[in-house]
């Protein structure tokens, strides 16, 4: 497995795993390209995407992470994960669906602690938005 830059010939592969995890947040595919948005590839295809953004000196973001349904289970989500942590010393941040415990562990499992909860964060279906952080 390798972890890359995504860039625009990746995009149909991001939207297609996107639209197959409605669990991640649903945006226009083309936006990660603004931000920081690495693919992992498996084989030569797109298994899985994570978009980051720098929120400010020494804090970053994690916007979206999502793997194609056949590749989950497999590393890939902590391959993104673990690639992206490792880039630089940062206090790191994200919002993830109360109901989604899977990605709840494994943002647990890499040290991301909950320090918040945001009631209403996410629509359909409309839920509460678990804040995370971790510091590297």
């Amino acid at each position: 497995m390798m972890v890359r830059a995504a860039t625009a010939d990746d995009l149909a592969a991001i939207a297609a795993i996107q639209e197959a995890s409605p669990e991640a947040s649903q945006w226009d595919p083309a936006s990660y390209l603004g931000y920081e948005c690495s693919v992992a590839t498996s084989g030569g295809r797109v298994a899985g995407f994570l978009v980051v953004r720098q929120i400010g000196p020494g804090e970053r973001e994690i916007l979206n992470l999502a793997v194609d349904p056949p590749e989950r289970r497999r590393g890939v989500a902590r391959k993104l994960l673990e690639t992206e942590l490792r880039r630089a010393k940062n206090h790191w941040f994200l919002e993830v669906r109360a109901s989604n415990s899977a990605a709840m562990k494994l943002y647990e499992s890499a040290g991301f602690r909950m320090a918040g909860r945001r009631d209403s964060y996410y629509s359909n279906p409309l839920e509460p938005g678990i804040v995370m952080k971790f510091e590297s």
